[in-house]
């Protein structure tokens, strides 16, 4: 049975997870700054963390099922069900993997859930600022180059109709 190789895998989920959780800090902190130009290159960066986990996941899954073979276990296990069939060490040991993905997950939907309402909040801010702009406060210029508000502004419609 190759414990060994999923170990490594989970390791290495685990520090993916890791860097996804700084980048979403990163994110926070370019949303809460207003350093916005810099958005679409930490969303870029998220998903390529995002693609590796994937890929990574889909390994993990083939050595997974291939122990669970070997212990007679359904297909598809979950982690928890492996460990519970696993002799010493590896029954701890992918335990311990397991509450680390269950910390880390817990803390990127936290931090993306915190995201997610501040681009709402800053959205519904910049509608508030839209809205409160009033039309006829817009100044404008005439034909004859004199300044306008608004208010004052005729439109016709020579040969237009």
């Amino acid at each position: 049975m190759d414990y060994q190789h999923l170990s490594t895998l989970l390791w290495r989920e685990q520090e993916l997870l890791d860097l996804l959780l700084f980048k979403a800090e990163e994110k926070q902190y370019l949303i809460v700054t207003g350093k916005n130009r810099w958005l679409p290159r930490i969303a870029h960066e998220i998903e390529v963390v995002l693609e590796q986990l994937r890929t990574l996941e889909v390994e993990r899954a083939a050595v997974a099922e291939v122990i669970a073979e070997q212990l007679g276990l359904p297909a598809n296990p979950s982690l928890r069900v492996l460990a519970e069939h696993a002799g010493a060490p590896w029954d701890d040991l992918l335990v311990r993997h397991h509450e680390a993905l269950l910390v880390l997950v817990s803390e990127l939907r936290g931090l993306s859930d915190a995201n997610r309402d501040l681009i709402a909040n800053g959205l519904a801010a910049i509608d508030e600022a839209l809205l409160s702009v009033r039309p006829d406060s817009v100044r404008t210029y005439s034909a004859a180059g004199r300044a306008q508000s608004g208010a004052n502004r005729s439109v016709t419609l020579d040969g237009a109709l």
